[in-house]
């Protein structure tokens, strides 16, 4: 439940983050981010009431683990190119290795210091994050002094324009009521606000389809980690026998991350890696609707092994497959918009994964539900992915078409300008070059008389 309250709060926060990106860059929302996790966790350790927590932990630092994730996932596409999907797997392993951690760090530190001394510990751990954001260096040559003067130049030069006369100066009241303005106006306002969130994303075909594809997926990706332990114990097995389960998925998705990116930036996988991302999701659905089979402990530990797999795989290419579509230039604002698309069903997939709990009585109904859905999203991804790519190549074809067309046409335009240019010249200079040539060949005849005498 927490994984999913932290992605939640992240979700909702994902278009703010993007913002701040855009505007300041990466390094000050880190530390900003890195700043608001420490504050909420030692201002926890002195509260009161559950309210009080609610706002500190759940508020403050979800708000800052939020600025904290999105601009460290928008680096790496910065930073990376050729080996990006290896970069991606690698970063998105932190996550399980601090997931396997957690629980064992939090049981010895509220053993020894009680919950407000964990939570003061805890505060100072989280601020190290201002010093990983001050190690994110920005890409891209700063404005160096000449051209700042040149542009400083410039701006003074426009606004020392003379006056072209009275006639043109048209008062400011009267030139907002001309016919067009406000219109001109309001496209300002949106160019000012696409500049750091690209809403213009929604009409991009690839990132259209992959967000309907995450939504759907995110109503089964959550659940079945959130019941797996309840449904072991609900089989018979004993409490730290189900909570090992939970350590055994984290271990596999923490060695599948990095593998799944060294797979994805193979030669033979990156170009179409869509296809690698749609597999995965179906690979994951397909241990669910599995899972109902595993009626003892065995079964289960062969099913948390797939698991976590199926799950790091999907993990380790969640944000390589959207860079592969929008590019890093834009991958700031789409990261942003799929998040506040994607919170909603991160949010309702337990919920509904529970309803079907109580409803029936029986857990096998819930990893159904989760599995079908998977399986679904995976198979819609796979279908209109292979429309994207063909359509894809048949722009490419057409624009390559249209460049030697236009490259033929401006050639023979140029053949034909130069042809006519050679008859005008020829034409004008015609009766007034013939005298010169009878001239030059008189002269000629002379040479060749004196010659023979």
């Amino acid at each position: 439940m927490e994984m999913e309250a932290r992605l939640g709060h992240w979700g909702i926060s994902g278009p703010i983050s993007s913002i701040l990106v855009n505007r300041f860059g990466s390094r000050p929302v880190v530390i900003f981010g890195g700043l608001l996790c420490g504050i909420g966790m030692i201002s926890a350790a002195f509260c009161t009431s559950i309210l009080q927590l609610y706002i500190c932990v759940g508020v403050i630092s979800g708000f800052g683990l939020a600025l904290n994730l999105q601009p460290s996932v928008i680096i790496i596409g910065k930073y990376f190119l050729k080996r990006r999907p290896i970069a991606n797997g690698l970063a998105m392993a932190g996550s399980p290795v601090m997931l396997s951690t957690l629980a064992p760090l939090n049981q010895y530190l509220f053993d020894n210091f009680g919950w407000r001394g964990s939570f003061f510990i805890l505060g100072a751990i989280l601020l190290n994050c201002c010093v990983a954001g001050a190690l994110f260096r920005p890409i891209g040559m700063a404005a160096g002094p000449v051209q700042k003067q040149t542009i400083q130049q410039t701006e003074k030069a426009a606004k020392e324009q003379p006056d072209k006369g009275s006639a043109e100066r048209v008062h400011p009241k009267t030139v907002s009521l001309l016919p067009g303005t406000e219109q001109k106006e309001d496209r300002d306002c949106c160019e000012k606000f696409n500049k750091y969130l690209d809403l213009s994303l929604f009409k991009h075909r690839g990132f259209l389809i992959y967000l309907i594809g995450n939504v759907l997926m995110f109503l089964g990706f959550f659940a079945p980690i959130v019941f797996l332990a309840p449904y072991a114990k609900h089989l018979g097995i004993d409490e730290y026998s189900a909570a090992f389960l939970l350590s055994i998925l984290a271990i596999v998705d923490m060695i599948a991350r990095p593998t799944t990116g060294i797979i994805a930036n193979s030669k033979w996988v990156r170009p179409k890696i869509q296809y690698f991302f749609s597999f995965s999701i179906a690979f994951n659905g397909a241990c669910h609707l599995l899972c109902p089979l595993a009626t003892d402990y065995t079964g289960l530990v062969i099913y948390s092994v797939f698991f976590g797999l199926a799950f790091g795989m999907v993990c380790a290419m969640l944000f390589e497959t959207l860079m592969d579509l929008v590019g890093a230039a834009r991958f700031t604002s789409a990261v942003g918009l799929v998040t506040i698309a994607e919170c909603c069903t991160i949010l309702l997939g337990p919920p509904i994964g529970g309803t079907l709990i109580d409803t029936f009585g029986d857990y096998k109904y819930m990893f159904i539900k989760c599995g079908a859905v998977m399986v679904l999203a995976g198979t819609f991804l796979f279908i209109m992915n292979y429309y994207n790519y063909r359509m894809l190549a048949k722009e490419e074809k057409e624009r390559k078409e249209m460049e030697e067309k236009t490259k033929d046409n401006k050639h023979t335009r140029t053949e034909t300008e130069d042809g006519n240019s050679w008859d005008k010249e020829k034409m004008q200079d015609g009766p007034e070059v013939e005298p010169l040539r009878e001239e030059q060949e008189g002269l000629k005849k002379e040479v060749n008389g004196l010659s023979e005498v």
